[in-house]
């Protein structure tokens, strides 16, 4: 599901890459012997993700994908050249991703599970396109957040089909993930390192 209107005053401003450069720091210390490899972005948005991962883990290959091909374009326009090198940015969907079974190294995603409907069938790809062993870096929000009062008539995501923690940690170790590190605020969301367990 696209972002509205609100969404993208939320993900496009500077507290949202701030909150990102944490948590992807958190991610680096928690994996410190990830570097080079080739990895994949998920629901990219402008780009801002992308540039932190590259600097941070130095990937030989980075794929930064988006349902929304108007992000996409703000992508190329937010990032320098410099910044875009190594960096592939397209359109493509979270269901139905363009890549092999065990294309990756790790699997970035911020935020963009819970925006998809069939979010369990999303993590059944992201566990096919990514190596036995791989790691999923997962961030997450709980309806809590995201459907109450206030925020439900601001927001836009699916109505039915939504995890609380008990749900995504199930179908995470479904997918054939482990739990490596995690953070998490019961009513808020979920900060994980998530290992992928052999083949798929």
């Amino acid at each position: 599901m696209k972002l509205n209107w609100a969404e993208l005053l939320v993900v496009n401003n500077p507290s949202r890459v701030a909150q990102q450069r944490l948590e992807i720091g958190w991610m680096q210390k928690n994996v410190p012997s990830l570097k080079g490899g080739t990895f994949l972005e998920i629901g990219c948005g402008r780009g801002a993700g992308a540039a932190i991962i590259k600097k941070r883990f130095s990937p030989d290959v980075l794929c930064a994908m988006d349902l929304d091909h108007l992000m996409i374009k703000r992508a190329l326009r937010y990032l320098k050249p410099a910044q875009r090198e190594r960096i592939s940015f397209y359109t493509a969907d979270a269901l139905n991703l363009p890549h092999p079974e065990e294309a990756f190294d790790a699997v970035f995603g911020f935020g963009v599970l819970h925006h998809v409907p069939d979010w369990q069938s999303a993590l059944e790809e992201i566990a096919r396109v990514l190596k036995p062993g791989g790691i999923y870096f997962l961030e997450e929000l709980y309806p809590s957040l995201y459907q109450n009062f206030i925020t439900r008539h601001i927001l836009l995501h699916p109505e039915q089909n939504r995890f609380r923690s008990p749900d995504l940690k199930a179908a995470l170790n479904s997918s054939g993930f482990s739990v490596h590190s995690c953070l998490e605020l019961r009513f808020v969301g979920l900060l994980a390192v998530l290992i992928r367990k052999g083949g798929y």
